[in-house]
Order: C-alpha cells, then sequence, then structure tokens
C-alpha cells in the first residue's frame, strides 16, 4: 500500500511540473510574439518618421534631426512671411503715400502699419520750440490722431527725466503731457551728455511699441513738410535696410575744450576724421535698423555724439546709406 501510494504521489508531481513547464513555455512564447510585434511597430513608425521628413524637407534618402527639422520649419515660414511683405509693399507703391483701411483675410477691417515714427528731441525748457513744431506741421489733439490715421505718421517729443526725480522740471512736462498726450518719456537722466544715449533709447523703445516702415529722429528746431517727407520715404518701401539722411564726415576734435571733443578720438585713426554718418538734426532708419537697435541696446556703445553714435551701429551691417539733400541745412528755406 504504501509502494502504491508513493508511485501516485510521483506521477502526480510529475504531472503538476510538465503542466508548470507548458505554462511557462506559452507565456514566454507570447512574450516573444508581444516583444517582436511592438520592435516591428517601432520600426515601422520610425520608417514612417523618416519617409516624411525626407518627403516634407526633400532631402531624399538622409534623416535629420528633430532640431534640424524645426529650423526647416522655421525658415520656411519665414519665406512665407517675406512674400507676404513683399506683396504688402508692392500694393503700398501703387496705392501711393496716403494710406488707406483695407480687409485682413477674415474680412474685417484693420490697419497697416504705420510709414514712420517721428521722435522729435527735446529739453526741458523749450516748450516754446515745441508750441511752434505743434502749429507748424505736427498738430495736437485730433489733428495729430489724423495724421496717425491717414497719413501713417506718428509724431512724439522725445524727453527724459530730470536727475533730481519729481523736480518742477519733471512735473512741468508731466502737465505739459496730460493737455497735449505728444510725449515719449523715457527713463533716463535728461542731459547734454546722454543725448546719444537718448537717442539709442527712443529708437528702440519706438521699434517696440509701433510696427512702422520707417523710424525718423528730429531736433526740435526742425520744421518737417509731411507730404514731402511721406513722399521721400514712400520711394525707399523696397530698401529693408535703408539709413537716410544728410550724409557727411567731419573733422575728430581731441582738444578737451572743444565744442565737439570727441573723447574717443583715438579710435579713428591718425587722420582723426570720422566714418560717414548722417547729421544729426534729422535722420531715418528703417524696421529692421530699428529692431536692431532694441535688441542690441546693452552692446552697442554710443561716442560724444548721437548722429556719429548711430552712424557707427550699422558700420558692421549691410545697410543702404541714402544721402538725402532734402534733409541737409543748405535746403531748408527759411
Amino acid at each position: 500500500m504504501q509502494r502504491k501510494g508513493s508511485n501516485t504521489m510521483l506521477s502526480t508531481m510529475v504531472f503538476r511540473t510538465r503542466i508548470s513547464s507548458l505554462l511557462i513555455s506559452m507565456f514566454a512564447i507570447f512574450a516573444s510574439f508581444y516583444v517582436a510585434g511592438r520592435l516591428w511597430q517601432d520600426s515601422e513608425n520610425r520608417v514612417y518618421l523618416i519617409k516624411e521628413l525626407d518627403r516634407i524637407t526633400g532631402l531624399g534618402q538622409s534623416a535629420i534631426s528633430v532640431d534640424d527639422t524645426l529650423k526647416i520649419i522655421a525658415c520656411r515660414e519665414q519665406h512665407k512671411r517675406l512674400s507676404a511683405l513683399e506683396m504688402g509693399l508692392a500694393a503700398a507703391k501703387q496705392e501711393g503715400f496716403t494710406l488707406k483701411r483695407s480687409a485682413d483675410t477674415n474680412g474685417a477691417d484693420s490697419k497697416r502699419r504705420p510709414l514712420v515714427v517721428i521722435g522729435v528731441l527735446t529739453r526741458f525748457g523749450r516748450q516754446h520750440n515745441r508750441d511752434a513744431i505743434r502749429k507748424a506741421w505736427m498738430g495736437s489733439g485730433a489733428t495729430l490722431k489724423k495724421m496717425e490715421n491717414e497719413k501713417g505718421i506718428v509724431s512724439r517729443f522725445v524727453i527724459g527725466r530730470s536727475a533730481n526725480r519729481g523736480d518742477s522740471l519733471d512735473r512741468s512736462i508731466d502737465n505739459e503731457n496730460r493737455q497735449t498726450n505728444d510725449f515719449i518719456i523715457l527713463d533716463q537722466v535728461e542731459a547734454p551728455g546722454e543725448l546719444p544715449k537718448k537717442a539709442k533709447m527712443f529708437f528702440a523703445l519706438a521699434a517696440e511699441t509701433w510696427d512702422a516702415e520707417f523710424y525718423a529722429k528730429l531736433n526740435d528746431d526742425v520744421y518737417v513738410n509731411i507730404d514731402a517727407l511721406g513722399a521721400t520715404l514712400t520711394s525707399h518701401l523696397d530698401k529693408p535696410r535703408v539709413y537716410i539722411g544728410c550724409m557727411k564726415s567731419g573733422e575728430v576734435f581731441s582738444e578737451p575744450g572743444h565744442k565737439w571733443y570727441e573723447p574717443d578720438w583715438w579710435k579713428f585713426g591718425d587722420k582723426k576724421s570720422y566714418f560717414r554718418h548722417a547729421s544729426g538734426e534729422m535722420y531715418v532708419i528703417s524696421r529692421a535698423l530699428a529692431k536692431f537697435i532694441s535688441i542690441n541696446r546693452s552692446l552697442l556703445r554710443t561716442y560724444a555724439h548721437d548722429d556719429v553714435s548711430a552712424g557707427s551701429w550699422f558700420l558692421g551691417l549691410d545697410v543702404k546709406h541714402i544721402d538725402e539733400a532734402k534733409f541737409c541745412c543748405s535746403s531748408w528755406s527759411t
């Protein structure tokens, strides 16, 4: 009886062992099929993605990285935008200087970008000059707004803050601005030696505030023929990087007591002559140059004079210099 019971138990254990081995084998087979299927699916996905990238980028059999793909997509988007800008500029030239309202892709009315933003650099104690400019060509209130809407010309007086913040000088400008609403007040000290930085800050802030075709710097004793300025600038809409003004060079003065003393005179060579730049009374730069100043303002150095400083910022760039006689003092009437 004991022998028979032992044989039965042994048979049962062998049977269970066989079943366990069979289950393990089946599990292993299923697992192998699953892993193989996933690997096959992943490889199919990779092949599909590579083919799609090749189709989109036109690179034939070569696969590219995700970073390169994003760069290509960004470049194509830029090309689309440039094509749209070129079409817009061509349409603007056909329609003439006066800006009109156009319909966007959704059918809603939208304004084209301003033709030019004019910054009239002024100082404390010069309200008489500002009032004369308002009466002569800039206007105020509804007249100023009409010039912006109909002609696309935005004009503002540009001034800094007093070294003694909040004093009577600052309060006087704030009061004037509340009445006229035609100032750009910079967060920097208003001082004669800070004029180059003031011009740089104006271009940077104006480029961030208005997306215009051009940006102009004027002194507060310059009187502008708005229609003539508009016609002149419209003729240069086809130039993406343009610098317009009464071009000159001039001597660099190294004597500290001289009115036009240049502390960095030694940087201009033995003959001490300035590079070509536009006279500071009035000059105009295109949108690309204004945005360049805005982006690199912390890196762009200034010299003793704002016009020389502006000219230096464009020396290393592919910029078209336009010597415009209408911007020269000799061409101005009394």
